[in-house]
């Protein structure tokens, strides 16, 4: 969603991903070659699987597992990529002998992704998750013994729970501010979200519901990249970033990666910083209060060239009243650049 509210120019990384590429043969397999054995590198994820938000490339790469990789990858003896990964019988393993094992396409069918890419507060060894954790066991012990691979998963599950208090503190510093009247700009004051609609970005659903975070019941506000308070992007950027390095890092064995390359570290840094925000804030308003000075946010906040390109103040212009859930033909269905001409055209 954060990057729908991008221009369109602003969104190359995006799309070039997360449109048509998705269903092609040949994003692994390469159009002139697609040759099996190509697409058995890890190279081959490296790609699209990496960046600020989803960062699976460098976790591994730095991994252990990544280094052994990179060290015996030119060495058939070590890694034989003509074999079939059923076959196959790796020194070490690669992205494709994880989450393609045994050559099946469906990478969701043995992905380390669950509760969000552990931006959820969730309690990771509850039943609901036993499956799915033993599955990921069962691909751990081709090498290592379950012992050794359950005792890794929940050190996983630690570094999360670590993270989510870090996350819900930094939530609360900025929720505390906006209940308190001082999030500044409000919502009211902001152009329109990339969905149409004006409401505190941090209202998550259950996280912060009710009408005094704006919107109705139940009604969730949209994460903004853009155009909003500096407490607001760094929350944002707390989960979506750092917290998912965490993740991401224990779940590939790139310890580094989940402390230090703005991983727990990161959380903390970026805790400091919303707290030192909130004081400031909160500074800034007694003095106002005391001098008499009524703020009254810029009208740069709401108007601006940048701003008119975003698809919550077209839909606004266009569609009074409504949003973009409204002019959705079915849930989930948001891009109309790639949708089929009728579906177009119904919506239009």
């Amino acid at each position: 969603a954060w990057s729908i509210e991008r221009p369109p120019g602003d969104t190359a990384g995006c799309t070039f991903c997360h449109t048509s590429s998705e269903e092609r043969c040949s994003t692994c397999h390469q159009r002139h070659q697609f040759d099996p054995a190509v697409a058995r590198h890890s190279e081959q994820c490296k790609a699209c699987h990496w960046g600020k938000d989803h960062r699976d490339w460098e976790a591994y790469d730095i991994s252990i597992h990544g280094v052994v990789y990179q060290v015996n990858k030119w060495n058939p003896q070590e890694f034989d990529f003509s074999k079939k990964l059923a076959d196959a019988d790796y020194v070490g393993p690669t992205c494709q002998y994880c989450h393609l094992r045994g050559g099946h396409h469906n990478v969701q069918r043995l992905s380390t992704v669950y509760t969000s890419m552990g931006m959820s507060n969730a309690d990771r060894g509850a039943p609901l998750w036993k499956e799915r954790r033993e599955t990921w066991v069962s691909v751990c012990d081709d090498c290592h013994s379950p012992r050794f691979a359950r005792e890794n998963l929940q050190a996983m599950d630690e570094a999360c729970k670590d993270a989510g208090l870090k996350y819900t503190e930094t939530f609360k510093v900025a929720e505390n501010l906006m209940l308190d009247g001082m999030g500044e700009p409000m919502p009211k004051d902001l152009a329109p979200d990339w969905s149409g609609q004006h409401i505190w970005s941090l209202k998550i659903g259950a996280y912060h519901d009710g009408p005094k975070y704006g919107g109705a019941q139940g009604e969730s506000g949209e994460f903004r990249m853009s155009n909003c308070s500096d407490i607001e992007r760094i929350c944002f950027e707390s989960v979506g970033y750092w917290m998912t390095y965490i993740m991401k890092g224990m779940a590939h064995g790139s310890w580094n990666d989940a402390t230090y390359c703005d991983g727990s570290f990161g959380m903390d840094r970026w805790l400091v910083k919303a707290k030192a925000a909130s004081e400031q804030a909160r500074r800034f308003t007694a003095l106002e209060k005391k001098t008499g000075i009524n703020w009254v946010p810029s009208e740069f906040w709401r108007k601006g060239d940048y701003l008119e390109q975003l698809t919550g103040t077209r839909i606004v212009k266009e569609f009074p009243g409504k949003t973009i859930f409204d002019l959705c033909p079915e849930p989930g269905w948001l891009d109309t650049h790639h949708a089929p001409a009728e579906e177009v055209e119904s919506l239009e």
